[in-house]
């Protein structure tokens, strides 16, 4: 394109910042405008941007009103369904922040009509695109430790942070801790596996974590720690070790790929990459450098910058887009899976749900 990609950010709040901030340090790209129905949080939007923002209330308003190539769906999950309505009658290139959608419903209607957008459609995926867990993938495919086994990724981290109204506060608005933060992790194995999960199991509970808040007489419902196995269907398997109340870590994610022969590791935030073999046994390991202005510019270890970039990319080249309607649409079913497992406390077919 002769010109920046002008965007619109749907939904002003905590993610729909990083966006902003990453952007403005992307090549090809311009932040104009910005839609949220809470003044506070378009506020707040101005102040991070270099520029003023065109302000508007709703989806709607900002197709009538604003000048723009590519539309940013940041919004709280629940809402994603009827924030992608109007959208999907244009030709704008979307970009849907994870989870797609809470429900199964909603995610295969979304995914059904994406695939017949005009524009380009992407999930927002930005593990994937952090720099260790993207050498992790690359050094797997690359047949580094020969065939895959065994991937295990654990998160130790803090608590969900307070969003505008709690919404993330109950499983009906967020799908459920393993649909709302572990889509990331669902999707990563299958990425990593370049397989489809046969079996999900779940072992988990809310231990700790808003116990001690109400909101309208309501206590919050979320899964704060747990483990999920998933058994895909060529043999290898998955296991994901998550905890919400383990802010004394040193690390906030492990991934460990093991395969007949060798081993890879990678964590966030130190960067490292441990890659092993087996025969000879050999040990190599490199902290890889990031960018302090792209690390401070979000959450995700300099991804989201990474991931827009590759985006733009996908619009100029008229290339289809790395993370679709669809690997969003297996990630929130893979933790539909597991949320419907710890209830029951029993596997869960994947056949059963796709």
């Amino acid at each position: 394109m002769s010109r920046s990609l002008r965007y619109a950010i749907v939904g002003a709040g905590m993610m729909g910042h990083e966006h902003i901030r990453n952007l403005e340090l992307v090549e090809g790209a311009e932040v104009v405008a910005i839609a949220d129905p809470h003044s506070e949080s378009r506020w707040w939007s101005q102040q991070v941007s270099k520029h003023e923002l065109a302000e508007f209330t709703d989806v709607e308003s900002l197709l009538a009103g604003a000048s723009i190539d590519a539309v940013i769906v940041a919004s709280p999950n629940h809402t994603h369904r009827e924030v992608l309505t109007p959208l999907f009658d244009t030709d704008l290139a979307i970009f849907c922040e994870k989870p797609l959608c809470t429900t199964l419903e909603d995610a295969r209607w979304v995914a059904d009509r994406a695939a017949n957008h005009r524009g380009l459609f992407w999930v927002g995926m930005e593990y994937r695109y952090m720099a260790p867990v993207a050498r992790l993938i690359d050094e797997v495919h690359g047949g580094a430790i020969g065939t895959l086994r065994m991937l295990a990724i654990r998160e130790h981290r803090y608590p969900f942070l307070p969003k505008v109204n709690n919404w993330n506060r109950f499983s009906r608005n967020s799908g459920g801790t393993f649909v709302e933060k572990c889509c990331h992790f669902f999707d990563l194995m299958r990425l990593v596996t370049r397989d489809e999960p046969a079996l999900v199991y779940a072992s988990a509970a809310q231990d700790l974590n808003h116990l001690d808040e109400t909101y309208a007489g309501e206590t919050p419902d979320i899964l704060d720690n747990g483990f999920v196995t998933i058994d895909f269907e060529r043999g290898s398997r998955a296991l994901l070790d998550l905890c919400m109340f383990a802010e004394a870590s040193e690390n906030e994610q492990e991934i460990v790929a093991t395969g007949d022969l060798g081993k890879i590791e990678a964590s966030v935030p130190d960067g490292r990459v441990v890659v092993g073999t087996r025969s000879p046994r050999k040990l190599e390991s490199e902290v890889l450098a990031i960018d302090p202005t792209v690390l401070a510019a979000g959450a995700h270890f300099g991804s989201t910058f990474v991931e827009h970039r590759e985006f733009i990319r996908a619009v100029e080249q008229d290339l289809p887009a790395s993370v679709t309607a669809e690997d969003g649409l297996r990630a929130v079913a893979i933790g539909v899976a597991a949320e419907r497992s710890a209830v029951a406390r029993e596997p869960i077919a994947m056949g059963s749900l796709l």
